[in-house]
């Protein structure tokens, strides 16, 4: 009989409802809209790290520092200081600028002949541009958070093309967070999937990882020579300044490690890790004018 008492207690306890991931993820997206204004404000220094490695060997690695200020109409860059190292016919040489915008832009041109004063052969060459359009086509493109836009679906206008799913809450980074999973709509889309770790009273992400929701098909790879295997994207959230009410949450670091085979014969590991530091905060203001009759 007590057996079968407690079984109908059982049946009659409340229920504890699952948040609303999507509600939660609407919120995070109102916040994400705010805070990239918010961001307008601050100049700081992203201190990057991109490397390319054939096997164990590195074949390019390049350490920047580069000071992103704030504009009415977006941003600007000032690279403050450049190391790298090239692997040119097995020796490693030593440089600290980067080559001019047209050398740059011509893959046929010897990049780094002029600052090296030395001859590069074709895949020495490849490995600098892969790194440095690696570090410039992911922590820039014209986000003023240092990450490039569109690789995590936090904003409004991202997020209607995904689904999310709770799955717990948990600790991460010292904050109580939940657990959210998100991926694409559209199953044949070749976009991100990925977890989001929200913060349970700020709303804004603490930490996100994503991956790519599908490979790359067989065919295609095939055809292209190409694929980027193991693909996928980590960045880590903190407000500043992190001690006052009414913060901005800014991305404060940023990596990926993935390996790449392209026409079937070029293959490399390529790392990259970012950290935005020392934030300022600045203003940016604006001024009406009147119309010239």
């Amino acid at each position: 009989m007590l057996f079968l008492e407690l079984i109908l207690l059982a049946s009659w306890a409340p229920q504890v409802q699952q948040p609303d991931a999507t509600a939660i993820m609407a919120q995070v997206a109102a916040n994400q809209d705010r805070a990239i204004a918010g961001r307008r404000q601050y100049i700081y220094v992203q201190h990057a790290r991109v490397s390319s490695r054939k096997g164990k060997t590195i074949r390019c690695e390049e350490v920047t520092d580069t000071r992103i200020v704030p504009s009415e109409s977006g941003y600007t860059e000032q690279l403050l200081k450049l190391e790298g190292k090239l692997l040119v016919k097995g020796k490693y040489v030593s440089y600290d600028k980067l080559p001019p915008p047209d050398q740059r832009a011509m893959s046929n041109m010897d990049a780094g002949e002029q600052d090296l004063n030395i001859s590069i052969d074709d895949s020495s060459t490849t490995d600098r541009d892969l790194v440095e359009n690696m570090r410039h086509n992911v922590t820039n493109d014209d986000s003023k958070d240092g990450i490039r836009a569109g690789l995590f679906p936090l904003s409004s206008k991202a997020q209607a093309n995904y689904v999310f799913h709770f799955v717990n809450q948990e600790k991460m980074n010292g904050r109580d967070v939940f657990h959210i999973t998100f991926a694409p709509k559209d199953k044949s889309d070749y976009d991100w999937k990925g977890d989001a770790y929200i913060d349970t009273t700020a709303y804004e992400p603490v930490v996100v990882r994503t991956r790519l929701a599908k490979n790359v098909p067989f065919a295609v790879r095939t055809l292209l020579g190409t694929s980027v295997p193991g693909l996928g994207f980590t960045v880590i959230y903190a407000p500043q300044p992190a001690d006052k009410p009414g913060a901005v949450w800014f991305p404060v670091s940023f990596g990926t490690e993935f390996k790449m085979h392209v026409l079937f014969f070029f293959n490399r590991e390529i790392t990259i890790a970012a950290e935005n530091r020392n934030f300022e905060m600045t203003h940016v203001t604006s001024r009406i004018l009147p119309a010239v009759e």
